[in-house]
């Protein structure tokens, strides 16, 4: 038996979506106990794999729930279809967090590291060019696009864009005594998701990977150590919050 805990831990979905699953009849704890503790048996763990998995696919809750509650469904031949439609759709995922990485580094260009009021000053045409032309090379039209869209602004329009993104972060800089889950920090962090819109449409899914980037590739964490240097743990921290309850009110949706 697992508790929610140990289930949202071992699937990955937060405690919050599991008492969604369980209030719209999709999925219900195996036990309820008289102190409230609910637990899961591996019925429940291989049923939570196929809401995962259907969910991946794009289909609705209701849609889910039908499809598992049909007596006709059959869980091994659901696994092999899963199997490589599943793994098709990681690839893109992780294929297009990659793609923001490369985008976002070569809009960025060279960052100038002695300037905190302007984290993205410094960079140079030549450099810019540079870097679009790899990114190109190596992740096709999703740069491409994005690349058309940055170079459709006008140079005001490029400085407004540039000089938001550094106010963002150096106001989560300054209020980080809050903690990464209080309204203002959380605020904050939509502000920034807002601000993203200027470079591309960024999903759930990439919001939560520029979270784990800002912290854990080199040149991020070292833009952001700059500003303070608890900043990379912290926005990986508050950027993972933001997203369960963004995914949340999706799900409640």
């Amino acid at each position: 038996m697992h508790t929610v805990n140990q289930l949202s831990q071992l699937a990955g979905v937060s405690r919050r979506t599991l008492h969604y699953y369980d209030e719209i009849g999709l999925l219900a704890p195996t036990v309820v106990h008289a102190n409230g503790y609910r637990h899961y048996d591996d019925d429940a763990l291989l049923r939570l794999q196929q809401i995962l998995f259907y969910r991946e696919l794009g289909l609705q809750l209701d849609q889910i729930r039908a499809v598992l509650d049909n007596p006709a469904f059959d869980l091994i031949t659901a696994l092999q279809i899963h199997r490589s439609e599943i793994r098709t759709r990681i690839e893109r995922l992780e294929t297009l967090i990659r793609t923001v990485d490369k985008t976002i580094l070569h809009i960025i260009g060279e960052v100038n590291m002695n300037d905190k009021k302007n984290i993205f000053e410094g960079f140079s045409e030549e450099k810019q060019k540079e870097y679009e032309a790899q990114a190109t090379e190596l992740w096709g039209d999703t740069v491409t696009q994005s690349v058309r869209l940055w170079n459709s602004y006008s140079a005001e329009e490029k400085a407004a864009v540039m000089e938001e993104g550094s106010r963002v972060y150096q106001e989560i800089a300054e209020n980080m005594h809050r903690g990464p889950q209080s309204p203002k920090i959380q605020d904050l962090l939509a502000r920034w998701h807002k601000h993203l819109y200027s470079f591309y449409e960024p999903s759930p899914e990439v919001l939560a990977g520029l979270g784990d980037m800002y912290h854990d590739h080199p040149d991020f964490n070292a833009t952001f150590t700059a500003i303070h240097p608890d900043l990379p743990a912290f926005l990986k921290e508050a950027i993972a919050h933001y997203v369960e309850v963004l995914e949340t009110r999706w799900l409640e949706k």
